[in-house]
């Protein structure tokens, strides 16, 4: 009964992300400015129907970029996973360091087989491990259980929901393409900018991209601590929303000025 009712869950969410998110809101940061030239960068031969996050165990080392913000924050150049801007890279449930083919609850690692039964980043008892009361009040991805951390090293992690936020209010965005691939590029004020591919999600072993993309961020959703907080990028529309842990998303990392 609780699989039963997780999946309708799973599905009502992400139904309600598709149906609402490619739609304008207060949280649109779309420019009415002009084209911006794209620089069309190395083109890995990758066929844009094929996910080029194929290898898990290859993690090449970190490009940042300074966008000029106001935090001082540096993004990463490319994905976690990824060889170059353009490229996927891995897809991670929230607070896993490692890829996999199947992201569902019964193979999520913080949990014990089920949404309500999470045995940590859980601020309400009820989503405890059975309902056992079990509560940690953890809201922030610990290192030894961020992606970017794991990967890179180095003061590399995954970006807070404030700092996906921060991103999007300093810089203009527009939907383009590089080395043949769909995304958006955001541009800050400096003229420094990153490309953020349209890499869809993993949901259980079902592949999802191409028209629209998933970030994670490191920040709990604690209204409902079975979910975390994601970026959300398609053509027309950009927002911080929540998706549920255990789906499989990308990971962009950043980190503290290097000065």
């Amino acid at each position: 009964m609780k699989r039963k009712r997780l999946l309708v869950m799973a599905v009502v969410a992400m139904l309600s992300v598709g149906m609402w998110s490619c739609g304008k809101d207060d949280n649109t940061n779309e420019s009415d400015a002009g084209t911006t030239q794209v620089d069309p960068g190395i083109d890995p031969g990758i066929d844009p129907g094929i996910d080029p996050g194929t290898d898990p165990g290859t993690y090449p080392g970190a490009v940042w970029v300074d966008l000029g913000l106001p935090s001082g924050l540096l993004w990463a150049a490319h994905n976690v996973g990824a060889s170059a801007p353009e490229d996927y890279g891995d897809r991670f449930a929230w607070g896993e360091v490692a890829a996999k083919i199947t992201y569902n609850w019964s193979t999520y690692r913080y949990c014990n087989g089920d949404y309500d039964q999470l045995t940590k980043y859980c601020n309400k008892s009820s989503y405890g491990s059975g309902y056992n009361g079990f509560t940690d009040d953890l809201s922030t991805l610990e290192p030894a259980d961020d992606a970017a951390t794991a990967a890179w090293g180095d003061g590399a992690r995954t970006p807070t929901k404030e700092e996906w936020q921060e991103l999007m209010d300093n810089t203009t965005s527009e939907w383009t393409t590089l080395g043949g691939v769909i995304g958006r590029r955001f541009t800050a004020a400096n003229g420094s900018s990153i490309f953020l591919p349209a890499a869809g999600y993993r949901w259980d072993d079902e592949l999802n991209y191409a028209s629209y993309g998933y970030y994670w961020s490191s920040s709990l959703y604690t209204d409902n601590p079975n979910f975390a907080w994601s970026f959300y990028l398609c053509s027309d529309y950009q927002s911080v929303h929540y998706n549920c842990r255990n789906n499989g998303l990308i990971v962009c990392p950043v980190r503290s000025s290097l000065r």
